[in-house]
């Protein structure tokens, strides 16, 4: 992301985000209330964790099948410098797990396992199954090691190119209650896997994709999601849009502040 791109979809985002004020749908309210606005608990170990791979300066070959790093040309990437670019950090990710929890989630699909800090948010919801994909083959090692770490036992690391792995997966799991989209940051397979995961959904279920601001790309991919008839709802959290498919909502979408 150029650093003018940057600047312009925040303060585009800055100019447009709303608190619960000026929300009058009862949905909305209640969401941003109990939810999104509810302050953040970091859990002890896993940060710990991401503060190990934060200094972790060894090098592994990575192979991209997305869009790949605009900020790491290489092949050879330090640990450390996977860990500062592409983990969400503790704010987003205890607002993953407080969504788990708001949904009462028993099956939750992860796309973009990265080093594993997100997927850990999403398993601390009891009783929830966690399937996660992850294309690198190394980046996947080390995140099996990161469960590992954090006890997480109702994880599933499903390894190798999503466009081959998601939909055999998805045909034979339960139903998903929550979605996290963070995988290939193109227009293209950014709504491809936004239409299998819905096709695989109900209509309770929550849909999170990350990085709607992270390229011209990602935005017209955002903005396709807003318009599928499929969607009733959006929220616009600048780092991440939430998507929520229940006919009995209204038609709208939001940006708040978070």
């Amino acid at each position: 992301m150029s650093a003018f791109f940057k600047i312009k979809t925040y303060l585009n985002y800055w100019l447009d985000a709303v608190d619960e004020h000026s929300l009058h749908a009862p949905f909305l309210f209640d969401f941003y209330t109990r939810v999104i606005k509810r302050e953040a608990i970091p859990v002890s170990k896993f940060e710990s964790l991401r503060k190990q791979l934060a200094n972790d300066h060894r090098e592994i070959e990575v192979k991209d099948l997305g869009a790949g790093s605009k900020h790491l040309a290489s092949n050879l990437r330090k640990i450390s410098d996977i860990a500062s670019l592409s983990l969400s950090d503790a704010k987003f990710s205890a607002l993953y797990a407080r969504i788990a929890a708001y949904c009462k989630a028993k099956t939750i699909v992860d796309l973009g396992t990265s080093l594993g800090i997100n997927t850990l948010y999403l398993a601390t919801q009891p009783g929830s199954k966690v399937y996660t994909f992850e294309g690198a083959e190394t980046i996947a090692e080390i995140a099996s090691i990161s469960f590992e770490f954090g006890e997480a036992k109702n994880i599933e690391l499903i390894t190798g190119n999503i466009d081959q792995t998601l939909y055999a997966t998805l045909s034979r799991i339960p139903k998903i209650d929550l979605a996290f989209l963070d995988a290939n940051h193109r227009y293209e397979p950014t709504l491809r896997y936004f239409e299998l995961v819905v096709s695989r959904s109900h209509h309770k279920t929550i849909i999170i994709l990350d990085d709607i601001h992270d390229s011209p790309e990602m935005e017209r991919a955002w903005s396709a999601i807003k318009n599928n008839p499929l969607v009733y709802t959006t929220a616009d959290l600048f780092r991440c849009g939430l998507v929520f498919l229940d006919p009995s909502l209204s038609k709208q979408h939001v940006v708040l502040h978070f």
